[in-house]
């Protein structure tokens, strides 16, 4: 057995499976057996394996900003918030191999994903059902695998560019569930080729609805797609995925009558008509100090003290800790849900918007934008957003994603994808715990570093730099 899978199967029993064995250990358990189609039913079932996924993205965001000291304090004071700290200050070593920090839960819950998933696509033929009802299963863990994969490369692996993916190291492609692979990681081109082939092969088998979001269905997997070529910046495909979702599902929550005495009936993940496919970070909510998000300046400044997100899902400091100071994002404590790293029906209505902005139709650009915005100001205080410009309508789109998926990993990857650019290039800078630290627009911390321990037992698994 590779030491890695040691590792990954390790974590498994964190997710709630037995080991090595699985169904071998589980048959003689007496509850499942592998020859009953019914039981992969159940392991899809498992929202702590299937729907978790990584979160220091999240924390490498320009949009949040530690500066109080006490806050600062908390999270240098146990080595329990030493990998946020560092994914926030874009450090270059973040798992110390020999230390309590040398494991990345993040890699391991995304692998931990896979190895479910490629456990069901495996071993479905062979069991009982019947071939419509094999397929829609197999559909289902297939859409979970390719965000998972998406993800990942997302996080190890260099920002999309057409011209270097097929040379680019990715991340390790694993497609069955055997725990004796070599790890060599697949090149940027053919993970992406694997995410789409996932997604397409899936969409035909899933249902156009589904009971809760943790389950995947058509458009779950029409999201992921136009997501997925969102960040390979092929923008028509994109908006056209984009359009599919959103003929299926297109109801906004609409924030404009709301107020805090009525968040209680913000719903839930699993019933909330935005979400196409509920993800959560491994880390859990940052409801609380002294992980919980503060708003940058240049953030609040974009957010603006009308915008209903800034009413409702922000909080004065005052209501998180009698020494921190400015503004708190405490949506998760509002409405008593994480926040949702799966796409959405915001997410392609701005996938359509940038479509347009890039081709240099404005006037649509900025009317899926107030398509939108109409639902997140009171009545009173909304003003159709307008632009100048295809390069005014790109910015504002942008803006956008950023006022709409606050704490969520969709801003580190934007970063990612338009960093670049030369309407958004730029250097980012953070003063943290005494220490300056700088992000520029050709620098290697736009990728993650794989763990040490990691290469350290799979020597094939080439370290980023």
């Amino acid at each position: 057995m590779k030491p890695l899978y040691q590792f990954l199967i390790l974590s498994l029993s964190v997710a709630g499976l037995t080991g090595c064995k699985k169904y071998v250990d589980i048959k003689t358990q007496g509850n499942l057996v592998p020859s009953q189609t019914i039981n992969y039913r159940y392991l899809l079932n498992n929202n702590q394996a299937l729907e978790a996924t990584a979160s220091l993205s999240d924390f490498a965001s320009s949009d949040i900003n530690f500066t109080d000291a006490d806050q600062i304090a908390g999270l240098t004071s146990s080595s329990y918030y030493s990998q946020f700290v560092k994914a926030y200050s874009w450090q270059n070593n973040i798992y110390i191999l020999g230390s309590t920090d040398e494991n990345d839960y993040n890699w391991a819950v995304l692998y931990t994903r896979i190895l479910y998933c490629n456990t069901i696509i495996n071993e479905l033929p062979a069991s009982n059902g019947t071939a419509a009802e094999k397929a829609a299963l197999t559909a289902e863990a297939l859409v979970h695998r390719a965000d998972a994969y998406f993800t990942l490369v997302n996080t190890y692996a260099k920002p999309y560019n057409a011209s270097t993916a097929a040379t680019d190291l990715g991340v390790p492609l694993l497609l069955e569930q055997t725990v004796s692979q070599r790890l060599n990681r697949a090149t940027v081109q053919v993970i992406y080729n694997q995410i789409i082939s996932d997604l397409t092969t899936a969409v035909g088998s899933l249902p156009a609805t589904q009971q809760m979001n943790t389950l995947p269905s058509k458009p779950s997997a029409y999201g992921e797609l136009a997501r997925c070529y969102t960040y390979m910046h092929d923008y028509t495909n994109a908006a056209r995925y984009a359009d599919m979702a959103l003929a299926s599902r297109n109801t906004i929550v609409d924030l404009s009558g709301m107020d805090q005495s009525t968040m209680y009936t913000y719903p839930t993940r699993f019933v909330n008509p935005e979400i196409l496919l509920s993800e959560l970070p491994q880390s859990g909510a940052a409801s609380y100090s002294p992980l919980i998000f503060k708003l940058s300046n240049e953030y609040l400044a974009l957010l603006g003290t009308a915008d209903q997100r800034f009413t409702l899902f922000t909080s004065d400091a005052s209501n998180v800790s009698s020494t921190y100071t400015g503004r708190f994002f405490t949506k998760e404590a509002a409405t008593g849900q994480t926040r949702n790293e799966g796409p959405s029906v915001p997410e392609m209505m701005l996938i359509k918007a940038e479509a347009f902005a890039r081709a240099g139709d404005v006037g649509s650009a900025m009317e899926w934008v107030n398509n939108l915005r109409v639902k997140r100001f009171k009545a009173a205080d909304y003003e159709a957003m307008t632009a100048s410009s295809p390069n005014d309508a790109l910015v504002k789109v942008i803006d956008e994603r950023r006022r709409e998926f606050y704490g969520t990993s969709l801003r580190w990857w934007d970063m990612r994808r338009l960093k670049d650019e030369s309407l958004f290039q730029r250097s980012y800078t953070r003063f943290f715990n005494g220490v300056t630290y700088t992000l520029e627009p050709n620098s290697d911390r736009y990728v993650f570093p794989i763990a040490a321990k990691l290469s350290q037992l799979n020597p094939e698994l080439e370290p980023n730099p």
